[in-house]
């Protein structure tokens, strides 16, 4: 296990960035595993892929892009990428629900990692630093504060900041653009369930108990397209309908036009 000796936080354009000084006795590849849901992404799957190559102690890390892109400038950024540290792999795709799962199904690590193609890592510790919370804390699910590249859409993602510390009394939350599982919490609630069409990120984190839940206060950043594509109104009203229908089943099964 490695150990954080020293972690020093500095604060840069309202974003945390965290130097960590780290004893090594058990490589990042042999506890933790990536899995990226990817349909058509382009550039997006190229910029994420270059910042996981990019992370410090990252050499071997298993990457599985579950790809069900039609398009070919998606397959050509992610072979771009390939002669890098991480081992990346294309797996099957599908929707998220089935994307993630299949990567889920193929994990031996103790620690998987689900990200979305837009997400960008902030800094080149972000890997460590969140896996070392996760096994410092003993957690089953961590996920992290998300913030817009540009800014544009922080108050949205401030927003879901309260909403998800109010959920850790009443069951977690998170995002499905980071959801950092320990692999047995997650094959003991059965993974995605691939049935599910729509908010299949919160279906399963609704699950985990609390106590196992982390809310890290690091950040993950990301370009903000589903609110550009859906707007701020449609994705807030999706979000209080997902909660009201939240021991539903059928509902998860309606994509609610959110893929169209």
């Amino acid at each position: 296990m490695y150990r954080i000796i020293l972690n020093i936080e500095l604060i840069l354009n309202q974003y945390s960035y965290e130097i960590i000084f780290l004893f090594i006795d058990v490589e990042i590849k042999d506890l933790l595993t990536v899995v990226i849901p990817c349909k058509n992404e382009g550039f997006r799957i190229k910029e994420i892929l270059e910042d996981l190559n990019s992370q410090y102690y990252i050499k071997g890390l298993k990457v599985y892009v579950a790809d069900s892109s039609d398009d070919l400038s998606t397959r050509l950024y992610i072979d771009s990428q390939t002669s890098g540290l991480c081992d990346i792999q294309v797996i099957e795709g599908g929707l998220p629900s089935v994307a993630r799962k299949n990567g889920g199904d193929k994990v031996i690590t103790p620690y998987v990692l689900f990200l979305d193609a837009d997400m960008r890592l902030p800094h080149k510790t972000f890997i460590s630093s969140i896996l070392n919370e996760i096994m410092e804390k003993r957690g089953g699910l961590l996920t992290t504060r998300v913030r817009t590249t540009d800014g544009k859409y922080d108050y949205v993602y401030k927003v879901f900041d309260i909403i998800q510390k109010l959920h850790r009394i009443t069951g977690p939350f998170a995002l499905g653009g980071i959801m950092l599982f320990n692999t047995t919490t997650y094959n003991n609630l059965g993974g995605f369930n691939t049935e599910d069409v729509i908010a299949e990120d919160y279906n399963l984190s609704r699950k985990v108990p609390s106590r196992h839940f982390i809310l890290s206060n690091k950040t993950i950043l990301t370009d903000g397209r589903r609110f550009r594509n859906k707007g701020v109104w449609y994705m807030l009203k999706l979000m209080i309908k997902t909660y009201i229908n939240k021991n539903n089943k059928n509902y998860y099964k309606d994509s609610q036009s959110y893929w169209s």
